[in-house]
This record gives structure tokens, sequence and C-alpha cells, in this order.
């Protein structure tokens, strides 16, 4: 019998899609999002100004939604499917969180490629945690994470292996 404690879940799946400008680009992505994961997107903005590229600080250049629950799960799910089961050993962090690139928003089923909006790739980030990771974010009395609640990076491999049959190269 394992302890419920130690049992890993997904926490949330940030999916992220850069698309370097302002404007309809930034538009058709965020409508390419909301169809794809049923959130609703927010803009990511430029830190820093980047004249080669055209980009100022301060301006939309991207768009994310964040999924938790079974919206994550059934996003993850199907993410998996597309990269045909496969993910690089160095897409995990030490801290058990894994992230992978889709090349294409019409590799996603219900999803066609039209000339008017393009081809738009995406990043998918997923983070994984234990239960009781509350004590550290709580407001009151909070305190540090012990190391035994920790993701670690050879457990994420383990669970992605097991729960979603992966193969981890």
């Amino acid at each position: 019998m394992t302890n419920p404690m130690q049992e890993l879940h997904i926490a949330k799946v940030v999916v992220h899609m850069g698309v370097g400008e302002s404007g309809d680009r930034l538009v058709k992505g965020e409508t390419i999002l909301t169809e794809i994961t049923g959130g609703k997107p927010v803009r990511s903005i430029a830190k820093m100004t980047q004249p080669a590229f055209g980009v100022r600080k301060g301006a939309p250049i991207g768009t994310k939604v964040t999924l938790r629950g079974k919206k994550a799960v059934d996003f993850v799910e199907t993410a998996f499917g597309i990269i045909e089961k496969k993910i690089a050993g160095r897409a995990f962090d030490k801290g058990g969180n894994f992230s992978f690139g889709i090349e294409e928003h019409t590799d996603f089923p219900g999803q066609s490629y039209d000339p008017q909006i393009g081809i738009y790739g995406m990043d998918v980030n997923v983070v994984l945690e234990k239960p009781g990771v509350r004590i550290a974010r709580r407001r009151v009395a909070s305190r540090k994470l012990p190391s035994g609640q920790r993701v670690s990076r050879e457990e994420a491999m383990t669970f992605v292996q097991e729960h979603y049959g992966m193969e981890v190269q």
C-alpha cells in the first residue's frame, strides 16, 4: 500500500503561443487557443525592447491559457497523442515539471488548415505536485515544503511513463 500523500497529480497546464506581434496575428492566436483548450486566453507582454525583431517593451506578443483539473488532464492526454507519446529526458526540470512543444495547431482534433489564419505552434508546460503543498502557499502559518513533498525529476519521469505510457528518451 502506498502513501496517498506521495501520489503525484497534474496541478496545472499552461499552454503558451508566442506570435511575436500584436494585432491580427495575436487575435487569431487567441481564437485558436480558445478552440483547442476551451479556456480564456490571457495576453503575454514583452519584458524588454528587441529592435531587431520590432518588439517594444510592454507590447503584447503572445497569449497563454492555464488549465486545471479535468480540463488539464484531458488536454495533456490529447497533446501526448500528438507528440506520439515520446518526450525527451531534458524536458523535465529538477522540480518535476516538464515542457514540450507542438509545432502545428492543425494536429489537434477538429482543427484544419485555413490560409486566412496560417499555422501556429505552442508550448505546453505541465506542473506536477503532491498533496500537501498548500503549507508552502497559505498566508497564515506558511512553512517551507519538506523535501519528501517535493517532486523530483525521476518521480515525474516515472509518473509520465506509468500513467500515460510515454517513452522518455
